[in-house]
Parts: structure tokens; sequence; C-alpha cells
């Protein structure tokens, strides 16, 4: 069953909307036709194991990067035709929390987490420090904002960067391995917090994990990538109860399966056709 802290996504308004997405590295595709949607006030989580293609992902839906082919719209507008001063003004409407936090170590705690209010206001200090304090309450964080980086342990700083991720209040909230790098306890405090966060902002929030028991938790859906492509996107119950093998696969950590190509191994050595 679901964790009771959590509510019901509005169905009416899709806010994310990726169409028919292809991407290269090179001559490599990455990305092959991914089509899902995000609705306001869900949690979607991308899912998948190593090399799936789920931090890729993230990044152009970030606008890191521009695809090859297909649409990214958020909010309603289409990152991949904005220009450099539209896709910094997006930019104000999304948070971002990175897997190893990528708080600032020469900065304090307080100063990481005013930093978005710095660059993108003309807030005064007191204000800043105000609403950089008021966000450091909300991830139990509150009477830490001296310390330095290094003086946190590794869920502080997760903690401390998801702080820096909303003192905009965003409306888009994307978050990278969450659980990544932290223990069990402190990994479902985490988890608890996100379910907190989108309860009292109203955020919609897109998480890549490969965390099965942080996704089953956190999620209203899940989107399964494997090998650039998308296997399912339905709920936790869907994704749970697929008769896809390679989803099962991926439940039950089963290795996978593999047939060596000869031709296609001796082509890899020689770099020639054979």
């Amino acid at each position: 069953m679901k964790n009771s802290t959590m509510q019901t996504a509005t169905v009416s308004e899709d806010v994310i909307q990726v169409e028919n997405l292809v991407t290269y590295y090179g001559e490599r595709k990455i990305l092959d036709d991914i089509n899902f949607s995000v609705r306001k006030g869900e949690i979607m989580v991308i899912m998948g194991g190593s090399g799936s293609g789920k931090s890729t992902l993230l990044r152009y839906l970030l606008g890191l990067n521009m695809p090859t082919s297909g649409s990214i719209r958020l909010l309603g507008k289409d990152i991949t035709r904005m220009n450099a001063r539209e896709m910094h003004d997006m930019r104000k409407n999304m948070g971002v929390a990175f897997q190893g936090g990528a708080l600032f170590g020469s900065m304090t705690v307080g100063e990481n987490v005013q930093l978005p209010l710095c660059e993108h206001t003309r807030l005064d200090k007191n204000t800043m420090r105000i609403m950089s304090r008021m966000k450091l309450e909300v991830v139990n964080l509150a009477g830490f904002e001296d310390l330095m980086p290094s003086e946190l342990s590794g869920g502080m700083i997760k903690r401390a960067a998801l702080a820096r991720a909303v003192v905009m209040d965003p409306r888009l909230l994307f978050f990278d391995e969450p659980s990544a790098g932290l223990d069990p306890v402190a990994s479902a405090e985490l988890d608890e917090l996100i379910l907190r966060l989108r309860a009292a902002m109203n955020m919609t929030i897109v998480v890549v994990t490969h965390e099965l028991e942080s996704a089953f938790k956190i999620a209203d859906r899940i989107t399964v990538l494997d090998n650039g492509e998308i296997l399912l996107c339905g709920t936790v119950e869907e994704v749970r109860n697929s008769t896809n093998e390679r989803i099962q696969n991926l439940l039950n950590r089963r290795p996978r399966d593999e047939t060596l190509d000869v031709d296609e191994y001796l082509k890899r050595l020689t770099g020639r056709d054979i």
C-alpha cells in the first residue's frame, strides 16, 4: 500500500511531455523513440539498470543536451526550440538535486542554499538568509547553516542539496539517485522527505533511481527504461505485475542472458565488416 503522506496526483494537466525523443552519442543511439508524460503534482520515477539511459534522459529533460529529434515540453513550452535566455528563464521554475549533492566546498551550507536566490533574484541578503533557513527547516537541517559541507554526513549533504533545489519554490523538481550511497535508514528518511515536500509544496517531481524499494515507496507512476527504450510506464502495481521478462529481470536482480554474435564480435575487434 502506498504511503499515507502521498496525495493523488492531478490527472488533468501534463506538465512534462516527451514525444518521439531520439538521441545519439556519435553513431551510437542512446535513447530510442522515448514517449511519456508527467502529470501536475505527480511523482514520476524513471527506473532502470546501469546503462539503461535513465541519467541520459534526465540530462535532456534539464536542457543540458539537445536531442537528435523529438520534443520535450516543460510547462507547455518546447525546450528543444528555446534560446539561451528562454532556457535560463525556464530553469527558474526547475529545481535539481544532483546525485552527489554538488555543494560548493568553499561555501557554508547556508550560502549553498542561498545560491539560486543570489543568481536569480534581487532580494536583500537578510531576506535570502531567512528563506534559506526556512528551507533548511523543511529538510530537518535547522541550525546547520554555518557548517561547511565537509562537516556533514552523506544524508545531510543530500538534504542540504534538496533545500537548495527547492529554495525558489520550483514547479518542477528533478532528483538524481536520491538514495545512492546512503544507509537504509537515511535512505528511508529521504524518501519520506520527498513525499512530504510534494504534499507541502505541490511540486511535480521526477526521480531517477535504480533503487527498487525507494521507487516503489515514492512513485505515483514508474517509467522503466532498458537499453534506451521504454519498457513500461505505469503504476507501481502495473510494474510489479508486468510479464515483460526484462522488467522481471530488473525486479528480481536476474542477469541478462546475452547471446554472442560471433560475426559482430569479430567486427568489433577488427573494425571491419566480416
